[in-house]
């Protein structure tokens, strides 16, 4: 049974969400998209900030602060009292083309002693970066205190093509780092480079060292709340997005390398590269354009308490999946008030005050909105 839909617009993106979930559960089986659970809360979606060009990612800091990026270039504060400020920074160096440019946030877990957060972003001079910075106390300006954390991420400097690039910190402290492989077949089963895979970082340090590898664009980053358990998100080429549960040393067998040539017309997952780790969802056949990723918990969310739910551009609206305690889909669904109501979604994110925030990423007047179970 599929969500209702309010327009034949939506109508049509529900055949396409039921033609091309493929999720795969351990017993190889693909859960069919069902209707939301009849103990799952009526949401409110409003807008908290509009205007924007091309949102990437939000967080929300102790004090309620959201602070997002634009992939254009430029830092946002939404302050509790909902005033929406510039955070000035120096981005004279941002490298943007593409889909490459001021990408993913993350905040340091010291953030309320250090105030230091995070963002992965090209650069003019070559590469891709994760950028330290410390917010100011009023949050009117940013400054780089490491300058970059970790450099020498590959760039397409042609197109800005698969940049990547999420960050998300593991539960030991570990910064961890999702990147593309530029469109480049050789790099992610090279693992010599940084490119193509999930990274950890000590932002102490500056050491990075190659968690995972085999991944084509890494776009979402998620840890399981409780268990230590991360899952990937990524775009496969015209099948497969896929969300992938994390081990150290894996790898998830992207091989695109066609005798030095990018070739798309190999599976998301070879089979034939030996240990190659299967996917927990695959969207099968048509992709769906998976983005960013985020548990949401809390016991006002009732029947949607636990789901990792993930962003999806192409296929605008948010996807629920219900996961077993070894990470395996047992069901998915559409959340409905997002299913084709504000476009494509690029980030969706639970804050600390346990709301949902979502990221559009239409164009030139994308917005924040907030989403909340209805009393």
């Amino acid at each position: 049974m599929l969500v209702p839909m309010r327009t034949p617009a939506g109508l049509a993106l529900a055949v396409l969400v039921l033609a091309g979930c493929t999720a795969q559960s351990s017993e190889g089986t693909a859960p069919p998209v069902v209707a939301a659970p009849t103990g799952a809360p009526a949401l409110d979606v409003e807008v908290v900030a509009d205007g924007l060009e091309h949102p990437w990612d939000v967080v929300q800091a102790p004090d309620g602060t959201l602070l997002l990026d634009e992939r254009p270039g430029g830092f946002t504060a939404v302050l509790p009292d909902g005033e929406v400020a510039t955070v000035e920074a120096d981005l004279d160096d941002l490298f943007v083309d593409g889909e490459t440019g001021l990408m993913g946030l993350a905040l340091d877990p010291a953030f309320e002693q250090n105030r230091r957060f995070y963002s992965c972003q090209g650069s003019t001079e070559g590469d891709i970066r994760v950028v330290g910075w410390t917010a100011a106390a009023d949050w009117s300006a940013a400054t780089r205190f490491a300058d970059p954390l970790v450099g020498g991420l590959p760039l397409n400097e042609r197109s800005g093509r698969h940049g990547g690039c999420r960050l998300e910190f593991a539960p030991d402290g570990a910064l961890l780092i999702g990147t593309g492989d530029t469109a480049d077949g050789r790099l992610p089963q090279d693992p010599d480079s940084l490119g193509g895979k999930v990274l950890r970082a000590d932002v102490g340090t500056g050491e990075v060292e190659v968690w995972t590898l085999g991944h084509r664009n890494v776009q979402g980053l998620a840890v399981r709340p409780g268990s230590g358990q991360v899952f990937s998100v990524e775009h496969g080429p015209d099948r497969d997005d896929e969300v992938n549960l994390l081990a150290d040393g894996a790898n998830y067998g992207w091989d695109p390398d066609g005798d030095g040539s990018y070739d798309e017309s190999v599976p998301m997952t070879d089979p034939d590269i030996p240990g190659a780790v299967e996917a927990v969802w695959s969207s099968g056949t048509p992709t769906l354009a998976t983005g960013g990723a985020t548990f949401v918990s809390g016991e006002e969310w009732a029947d949607h308490d636990g789901l990792l739910l993930v962003a999806l551009l192409k296929a605008q609206g948010v996807l629920a999946l219900r996961l077993d305690d070894a990470g395996a889909v047992v069901e998915q669904y559409r959340i409905p008030e997002l299913d084709g109501t504000h476009g494509r979604i690029r980030t969706v994110q639970q804050g600390r005050d346990g709301a949902l925030y979502a990221l559009t990423d239409n164009g030139s007047d994308d917005a924040l909105l907030r989403i909340t179970p209805r009393s």
